[in-house]
Protein backbone atom coordinates (compact mmCIF):
# COMPACT_ATOMS: atom_id res chain seq x y z
CA UNK A 1 0.00 0.00 0.00
CA UNK A 2 1.09 3.17 -1.08
CA UNK A 3 0.16 6.25 0.98
CA UNK A 4 0.48 10.00 0.56
CA UNK A 5 0.76 11.85 3.78
CA UNK A 6 -0.76 15.73 3.28
CA UNK A 7 0.97 18.21 5.41
CA UNK A 8 4.15 18.59 7.26
CA UNK A 9 4.14 19.44 11.43
CA UNK A 10 4.75 17.62 14.05
CA UNK A 11 1.23 15.49 13.99
CA UNK A 12 2.19 14.39 10.04
CA UNK A 13 5.77 13.42 11.34
CA UNK A 14 4.19 11.50 13.98
CA UNK A 15 1.85 9.60 11.56
CA UNK A 16 4.31 8.91 8.88
CA UNK A 17 6.42 7.41 11.70
CA UNK A 18 3.28 5.29 12.38
CA UNK A 19 2.64 4.14 8.86
CA UNK A 20 6.27 3.39 8.40
CA UNK A 21 5.71 0.40 10.75
CA UNK A 22 3.09 -0.74 9.11
CA UNK A 23 4.58 -4.23 6.67
CA UNK A 24 1.79 -3.56 4.61
CA UNK A 25 2.77 -0.54 3.97
CA UNK A 26 5.56 -0.06 1.04
CA UNK A 27 6.09 3.44 0.58
CA UNK A 28 5.07 6.79 2.14
CA UNK A 29 4.80 10.00 0.38
CA UNK A 30 4.27 13.30 2.34
CA UNK A 31 3.53 16.51 1.13
CA UNK A 32 5.23 19.23 1.54
CA UNK A 33 6.99 16.75 4.69
CA UNK A 34 9.42 18.60 6.98
CA UNK A 35 13.21 17.56 7.40
CA UNK A 36 12.05 14.85 9.77
CA UNK A 37 10.28 13.24 7.44
CA UNK A 38 12.37 13.38 4.72
CA UNK A 39 14.57 10.76 6.82
CA UNK A 40 11.97 8.12 6.62
CA UNK A 41 9.77 9.32 3.46
CA UNK A 42 9.69 10.57 0.12
CA UNK A 43 8.98 14.04 0.41
CA UNK A 44 7.13 16.65 -2.65
CA UNK A 45 6.72 20.46 -2.30
CA UNK A 46 3.36 21.58 -2.62
CA UNK A 47 0.91 24.08 -1.17
CA UNK A 48 -1.75 21.61 1.03
CA UNK A 49 -4.50 24.30 0.13
CA UNK A 50 -4.19 23.84 -3.44
CA UNK A 51 -6.90 21.10 -3.16
CA UNK A 52 -6.16 20.32 -7.01
CA UNK A 53 -2.81 20.17 -6.33
CA UNK A 54 -2.82 17.54 -4.00
CA UNK A 55 -5.65 15.24 -5.68
CA UNK A 56 -2.74 15.35 -9.23
CA UNK A 57 -0.24 14.19 -6.86
CA UNK A 58 -2.64 11.46 -5.54
CA UNK A 59 -2.75 10.25 -9.37
CA UNK A 60 0.79 10.91 -10.25
CA UNK A 61 2.08 8.95 -7.15
CA UNK A 62 -0.52 6.23 -7.02
CA UNK A 63 -2.03 6.36 -3.61
CA UNK A 64 -3.61 3.57 -2.53
CA UNK A 65 -4.59 6.02 0.62
CA UNK A 66 -4.40 9.41 1.19
CA UNK A 67 -3.99 10.89 4.39
CA UNK A 68 -4.87 14.83 4.92
CA UNK A 69 -3.17 16.10 8.70
CA UNK A 70 -4.08 19.52 8.65
CA UNK A 71 -7.40 21.12 9.24
CA UNK A 72 -7.21 24.02 6.89
CA UNK A 73 -6.65 21.87 3.31
CA UNK A 74 -9.62 19.42 4.86
CA UNK A 75 -12.02 22.53 5.36
CA UNK A 76 -11.09 23.95 1.90
CA UNK A 77 -11.92 20.47 0.45
CA UNK A 78 -8.54 18.23 -0.32
CA UNK A 79 -10.73 14.78 0.64
CA UNK A 80 -12.75 15.80 -1.86
CA UNK A 81 -10.76 16.72 -4.55
CA UNK A 82 -8.99 13.60 -3.88
CA UNK A 83 -12.05 11.08 -3.71
CA UNK A 84 -13.58 12.77 -6.93
CA UNK A 85 -9.97 10.89 -8.42
CA UNK A 86 -11.66 7.57 -7.19
CA UNK A 87 -8.77 7.36 -4.60
CA UNK A 88 -9.65 6.13 -0.50
CA UNK A 89 -9.20 9.34 1.66
CA UNK A 90 -8.81 9.34 5.49
CA UNK A 91 -10.53 12.88 5.96
CA UNK A 92 -13.59 14.56 6.51
CA UNK A 93 -15.81 16.34 3.03
CA UNK A 94 -15.23 19.99 3.27
CA UNK A 95 -18.80 20.08 4.26
CA UNK A 96 -18.47 17.72 7.31
CA UNK A 97 -14.84 19.63 8.24
CA UNK A 98 -17.12 22.20 9.28
CA UNK A 99 -17.34 20.76 12.37
CA UNK A 100 -14.46 22.53 12.93
CA UNK A 101 -14.30 24.91 10.56
CA UNK A 102 -17.53 26.44 12.40
CA UNK A 103 -17.50 26.74 15.79
CA UNK A 104 -21.49 27.50 15.30
CA UNK A 105 -22.14 24.67 13.21
CA UNK A 106 -20.62 22.31 14.91
CA UNK A 107 -22.33 23.84 18.62
CA UNK A 108 -25.96 23.72 16.27
CA UNK A 109 -24.44 19.55 15.14
CA UNK A 110 -24.09 19.20 19.27
CA UNK A 111 -27.54 20.55 20.32
CA UNK A 112 -29.71 19.03 17.68
CA UNK A 113 -28.11 15.63 18.49
CA UNK A 114 -28.44 15.81 22.50
CA UNK A 115 -24.80 15.82 22.92
CA UNK A 116 -23.60 17.12 26.36
CA UNK A 117 -21.79 20.65 26.05
CA UNK A 118 -21.63 23.81 27.50
CA UNK A 119 -24.51 26.66 26.44
CA UNK A 120 -23.66 29.13 24.30
CA UNK A 121 -24.35 32.03 22.32
CA UNK A 122 -23.07 33.24 18.78
CA UNK A 123 -22.53 36.55 18.26
CA UNK A 124 -21.84 39.05 15.66
CA UNK A 125 -22.13 42.46 17.73
CA UNK A 126 -20.28 44.00 20.65
CA UNK A 127 -23.87 44.26 22.46
CA UNK A 128 -24.09 40.57 21.77
CA UNK A 129 -21.34 39.76 22.73
CA UNK A 130 -21.92 41.49 26.34
CA UNK A 131 -25.39 40.53 26.60
CA UNK A 132 -23.19 36.80 26.29
CA UNK A 133 -20.65 37.68 28.94
CA UNK A 134 -22.85 38.91 31.61
CA UNK A 135 -25.21 35.69 31.10
CA UNK A 136 -22.97 33.77 31.67
CA UNK A 137 -20.21 35.27 34.18
CA UNK A 138 -17.02 34.73 34.49
CA UNK A 139 -14.46 32.96 33.72
CA UNK A 140 -15.19 34.35 30.03
CA UNK A 141 -14.79 32.14 27.13
CA UNK A 142 -14.68 33.23 23.56
CA UNK A 143 -14.00 31.41 21.13
CA UNK A 144 -13.63 32.36 16.88
CA UNK A 145 -16.26 30.89 14.97
CA UNK A 146 -13.49 30.24 12.46
CA UNK A 147 -10.48 28.40 12.19
CA UNK A 148 -7.54 29.58 14.08
CA UNK A 149 -4.59 27.56 14.51
CA UNK A 150 -5.57 25.95 18.00
CA UNK A 151 -5.34 30.01 19.53
CA UNK A 152 -8.61 31.66 18.52
CA UNK A 153 -10.01 30.73 21.97
CA UNK A 154 -9.55 33.34 25.36
CA UNK A 155 -10.71 31.22 29.03
CA UNK A 156 -10.19 34.67 31.15
CA UNK A 157 -11.49 36.46 34.20
CA UNK A 158 -11.32 39.63 33.01
CA UNK A 159 -14.25 40.99 30.58
CA UNK A 160 -12.57 43.60 28.73
CA UNK A 161 -10.01 40.89 27.76
CA UNK A 162 -13.04 38.80 26.64
CA UNK A 163 -14.47 41.64 24.66
CA UNK A 164 -11.31 43.09 22.68
CA UNK A 165 -10.82 39.72 21.74
CA UNK A 166 -14.07 39.09 19.85
CA UNK A 167 -13.66 42.74 18.94
CA UNK A 168 -10.77 40.88 16.81
CA UNK A 169 -13.84 37.64 15.25
CA UNK A 170 -16.22 38.16 13.04
CA UNK A 171 -18.34 36.16 14.86
CA UNK A 172 -18.02 34.16 18.02
CA UNK A 173 -19.03 31.66 20.32
CA UNK A 174 -19.43 32.56 23.70
CA UNK A 175 -19.59 29.73 26.16
CA UNK A 176 -20.27 28.59 29.83
CA UNK A 177 -17.42 28.37 31.85
CA UNK A 178 -16.88 24.44 32.24
CA UNK A 179 -14.68 23.51 34.79
CA UNK A 180 -13.20 20.09 35.77
CA UNK A 181 -9.70 17.99 33.71
CA UNK A 182 -9.96 18.02 30.07
CA UNK A 183 -9.62 15.18 27.67
CA UNK A 184 -8.54 14.62 24.34
CA UNK A 185 -10.30 11.44 22.71
CA UNK A 186 -9.83 10.56 18.90
CA UNK A 187 -11.76 8.41 17.56
CA UNK A 188 -11.32 6.60 13.83
CA UNK A 189 -14.48 6.21 11.79
CA UNK A 190 -15.81 5.66 8.49
CA UNK A 191 -18.92 7.81 9.06
CA UNK A 192 -21.34 4.75 10.70
CA UNK A 193 -18.48 2.71 12.62
CA UNK A 194 -16.04 4.14 15.11
CA UNK A 195 -13.00 2.94 16.72
CA UNK A 196 -11.61 5.06 20.22
CA UNK A 197 -7.84 5.03 20.26
CA UNK A 198 -6.48 6.01 24.12
CA UNK A 199 -7.44 9.16 25.35
CA UNK A 200 -5.01 12.11 25.93
CA UNK A 201 -4.28 15.28 27.87
CA UNK A 202 -2.73 18.17 26.14
CA UNK A 203 -1.27 21.72 27.68
CA UNK A 204 -2.59 24.71 25.91
CA UNK A 205 -0.97 27.14 28.49
CA UNK A 206 2.81 28.55 27.63
CA UNK A 207 4.03 28.13 30.94
CA UNK A 208 4.15 25.93 33.57
CA UNK A 209 1.00 25.61 36.10
CA UNK A 210 -1.03 26.61 32.99
CA UNK A 211 0.08 30.15 32.68
CA UNK A 212 0.70 32.53 30.00
CA UNK A 213 -1.72 32.60 26.34
CA UNK A 214 -3.17 29.79 24.96
CA UNK A 215 -0.76 28.12 22.30
CA UNK A 216 -1.44 25.43 19.60
CA UNK A 217 -0.21 22.50 22.82
CA UNK A 218 2.70 22.76 24.89
CA UNK A 219 2.80 18.82 25.76
CA UNK A 220 1.08 15.74 26.20
CA UNK A 221 0.64 12.12 27.89
CA UNK A 222 -1.09 9.15 27.26
CA UNK A 223 -3.14 7.28 28.37
CA UNK A 224 -4.99 8.79 31.77
CA UNK A 225 -4.31 6.76 34.93
CA UNK A 226 -7.10 8.97 36.54
CA UNK A 227 -9.35 8.42 34.51
CA UNK A 228 -12.88 6.90 35.12
CA UNK A 229 -12.33 3.30 33.59
CA UNK A 230 -16.38 3.84 31.70
CA UNK A 231 -14.66 7.21 30.62
CA UNK A 232 -14.49 5.93 26.48
CA UNK A 233 -17.59 4.02 26.23
CA UNK A 234 -19.65 6.53 27.83
CA UNK A 235 -18.20 9.36 25.21
CA UNK A 236 -19.15 7.19 22.45
CA UNK A 237 -22.83 6.48 23.54
CA UNK A 238 -23.49 9.66 24.85
CA UNK A 239 -21.70 11.78 22.03
CA UNK A 240 -19.79 10.29 19.28
CA UNK A 241 -22.70 7.97 17.65
CA UNK A 242 -25.12 10.75 18.40
CA UNK A 243 -22.89 13.40 16.53
CA UNK A 244 -22.22 10.89 13.62
CA UNK A 245 -25.92 9.64 13.67
CA UNK A 246 -26.68 13.14 13.14
CA UNK A 247 -23.82 14.39 10.65
CA UNK A 248 -25.34 11.25 8.22
CA UNK A 249 -28.83 12.31 8.63
CA UNK A 250 -28.28 16.35 7.97
CA UNK A 251 -26.13 14.75 4.83
CA UNK A 252 -22.59 15.96 6.54
CA UNK A 253 -21.42 11.71 6.90
CA UNK A 254 -18.21 12.57 9.30
CA UNK A 255 -15.28 9.90 7.74
CA UNK A 256 -12.08 10.13 9.30
CA UNK A 257 -10.42 11.47 12.82
CA UNK A 258 -13.46 12.91 14.90
CA UNK A 259 -11.38 14.29 17.77
CA UNK A 260 -13.29 14.95 20.70
CA UNK A 261 -12.71 17.66 23.32
CA UNK A 262 -13.54 17.18 26.53
CA UNK A 263 -14.11 18.72 30.05
CA UNK A 264 -14.77 16.16 32.61
CA UNK A 265 -17.12 17.79 35.25
CA UNK A 266 -18.92 17.15 38.02
CA UNK A 267 -22.47 16.05 36.20
CA UNK A 268 -20.32 13.85 33.51
CA UNK A 269 -18.26 14.13 29.85
CA UNK A 270 -18.79 17.56 27.68
CA UNK A 271 -17.54 18.62 24.71
CA UNK A 272 -15.84 21.50 24.67
CA UNK A 273 -15.23 21.50 21.16
CA UNK A 274 -14.93 18.76 17.89
CA UNK A 275 -11.63 19.38 15.06
CA UNK A 276 -11.72 17.36 12.72
CA UNK A 277 -8.37 15.93 12.37
CA UNK A 278 -5.69 14.16 14.60
CA UNK A 279 -4.73 16.96 17.38
CA UNK A 280 -1.14 17.92 17.63
CA UNK A 281 0.55 17.44 20.11
CA UNK A 282 -1.31 14.45 21.35
CA UNK A 283 -0.97 12.39 18.20
CA UNK A 284 2.72 11.73 18.97
CA UNK A 285 1.89 10.68 22.45
CA UNK A 286 -1.23 8.28 21.58
CA UNK A 287 0.52 6.88 17.77
CA UNK A 288 3.80 5.86 20.00
CA UNK A 289 1.83 3.64 21.94
CA UNK A 290 -0.85 1.75 19.23
CA UNK A 291 0.76 -1.69 18.27
CA UNK A 292 -2.09 -2.25 15.75
CA UNK A 293 -0.75 -1.35 12.18
CA UNK A 294 -1.65 2.17 11.56
CA UNK A 295 -1.84 1.75 7.67
CA UNK A 296 -4.53 -0.78 7.81
CA UNK A 297 -6.51 1.20 10.38
CA UNK A 298 -6.95 4.38 8.23
CA UNK A 299 -7.42 2.20 5.11
CA UNK A 300 -10.18 0.61 6.38
CA UNK A 301 -11.77 4.20 7.49
CA UNK A 302 -11.13 5.51 4.30
CA UNK A 303 -12.76 2.61 2.43
CA UNK A 304 -15.87 1.92 4.83
CA UNK A 305 -14.78 -1.24 6.23
CA UNK A 306 -13.91 -0.30 9.83
CA UNK A 307 -16.68 -2.97 11.18
CA UNK A 308 -13.98 -5.58 9.81
CA UNK A 309 -11.19 -4.27 11.25
CA UNK A 310 -9.65 -6.20 14.11
CA UNK A 311 -9.78 -4.63 17.61
CA UNK A 312 -6.78 -2.31 18.45
CA UNK A 313 -3.76 -3.32 20.63
CA UNK A 314 -2.10 -0.88 22.76
CA UNK A 315 1.70 -0.89 24.25
CA UNK A 316 1.86 -0.92 27.82
CA UNK A 317 2.89 1.94 29.76
CA UNK A 318 2.59 5.65 28.93
CA UNK A 319 4.00 8.07 26.42
CA UNK A 320 5.09 11.60 27.20
CA UNK A 321 5.40 14.03 24.40
CA UNK A 322 7.04 17.89 25.69
CA UNK A 323 6.76 20.34 22.82
CA UNK A 324 10.18 22.97 21.84
CA UNK A 325 8.77 26.50 20.92
CA UNK A 326 11.10 29.03 19.31
CA UNK A 327 11.82 31.81 21.16
CA UNK A 328 8.66 34.89 21.16
CA UNK A 329 6.19 31.99 20.91
CA UNK A 330 3.20 32.57 20.85
CA UNK A 331 3.10 36.34 20.85
CA UNK A 332 5.37 36.98 18.16
CA UNK A 333 7.37 33.77 17.15
CA UNK A 334 11.26 34.01 16.05
CA UNK A 335 12.06 32.06 12.99
CA UNK A 336 15.47 30.78 11.26
CA UNK A 337 17.73 29.97 14.58
CA UNK A 338 20.01 26.88 13.57
CA UNK A 339 19.21 23.95 15.84
CA UNK A 340 21.57 21.01 16.83
CA UNK A 341 21.14 18.27 19.18
CA UNK A 342 17.28 17.04 17.50
CA UNK A 343 17.79 13.45 16.61
CA UNK A 344 15.58 11.36 17.68
CA UNK A 345 12.47 14.25 18.08
CA UNK A 346 9.45 14.77 16.10
CA UNK A 347 10.20 17.89 13.80
CA UNK A 348 7.03 20.39 13.89
CA UNK A 349 8.60 23.69 12.64
CA UNK A 350 12.10 22.67 10.72
CA UNK A 351 13.34 23.38 7.64
CA UNK A 352 17.01 23.01 5.94
CA UNK A 353 19.20 25.90 4.80
CA UNK A 354 20.44 26.01 1.36
CA UNK A 355 23.70 24.41 3.13
CA UNK A 356 21.64 21.68 4.98
CA UNK A 357 21.41 23.34 8.35
CA UNK A 358 18.73 22.80 10.22
CA UNK A 359 16.91 25.96 11.37
CA UNK A 360 13.50 26.65 13.15
CA UNK A 361 10.42 27.62 10.44
CA UNK A 362 7.59 27.63 13.09
CA UNK A 363 6.61 28.80 16.60
CA UNK A 364 6.30 25.07 18.17
CA UNK A 365 9.88 23.48 16.46
CA UNK A 366 10.36 19.93 17.67
CA UNK A 367 8.54 17.11 19.82
CA UNK A 368 10.30 15.27 22.16
CA UNK A 369 8.31 12.04 22.29
CA UNK A 370 8.89 9.32 24.49
CA UNK A 371 7.50 6.05 26.15
CA UNK A 372 8.11 4.38 29.90
CA UNK A 373 7.25 1.33 31.88
CA UNK A 374 4.77 4.21 33.84
CA UNK A 375 3.92 7.77 33.62
CA UNK A 376 7.27 8.99 35.54
CA UNK A 377 9.61 6.60 33.45
CA UNK A 378 8.04 8.28 30.37
CA UNK A 379 8.43 11.72 31.37
CA UNK A 380 11.91 11.32 32.37
CA UNK A 381 12.62 10.21 28.56
CA UNK A 382 10.75 12.67 27.34
CA UNK A 383 12.76 15.81 29.19
CA UNK A 384 15.85 13.51 28.35
CA UNK A 385 15.15 14.02 25.07
CA UNK A 386 14.22 17.77 25.23
CA UNK A 387 17.16 18.68 27.32
CA UNK A 388 19.28 17.87 24.07
CA UNK A 389 18.01 20.27 22.12
CA UNK A 390 19.88 23.92 21.29
CA UNK A 391 17.49 25.91 19.86
CA UNK A 392 18.89 29.91 20.65
CA UNK A 393 15.65 31.23 22.71
CA UNK A 394 14.15 27.63 22.82
CA UNK A 395 11.40 27.03 25.66
CA UNK A 396 9.51 24.44 26.65
CA UNK A 397 6.85 23.43 30.13
CA UNK A 398 8.73 21.46 32.69
CA UNK A 399 5.71 20.28 34.22
CA UNK A 400 4.12 17.89 31.17
CA UNK A 401 2.07 15.33 32.91
CA UNK A 402 3.62 16.12 36.23
CA UNK A 403 0.52 16.79 38.18
CA UNK A 404 -0.88 13.25 37.19
CA UNK A 405 2.51 11.52 37.68
CA UNK A 406 2.24 13.08 41.26
CA UNK A 407 -1.85 11.70 41.35
CA UNK A 408 -2.89 15.28 41.67
CA UNK A 409 -5.42 14.84 38.92
CA UNK A 410 -8.88 14.00 40.14
CA UNK A 411 -12.07 13.19 37.84
CA UNK A 412 -15.01 15.21 39.43
CA UNK A 413 -17.05 11.99 37.87
CA UNK A 414 -17.11 8.70 38.40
Amino acid sequence: MRVLVVGGGGREHALVLGLVRDPQVTAVIAAPGNPGIAEVAQVRAIDPMRVEEVARLAVEVEADLVVVGPEAPLVAGAADAVRAKGIPVFGPSAAAARIEGSKDFAKQIMVRAGVPTARAYTCTTADEVAHALDTFGAPYVVKDDGLAAGKGVVVTEDRDAALRHAAGCARVVVEEFLDGPEVSLFVVTDGENARPLLPAQDFKRIGDGDTGPNTGGMGAYAPLPWAPPELVDHVMETVVHPTLRQMRAEGYRFEGLLYVGLAITKAGPKVIEFNCRFGDPETQSVLALLETPLGGLLHAAATHTLAEHPELHWADGSAVTVVVAGAGYPEQARTGDAISGAEGLIHAGTVRDGHGVLRSSGGRVLCATATGHDLAAARAAAYELAAQVDLPGGQYRTDIALAAQEGRVVSPWS
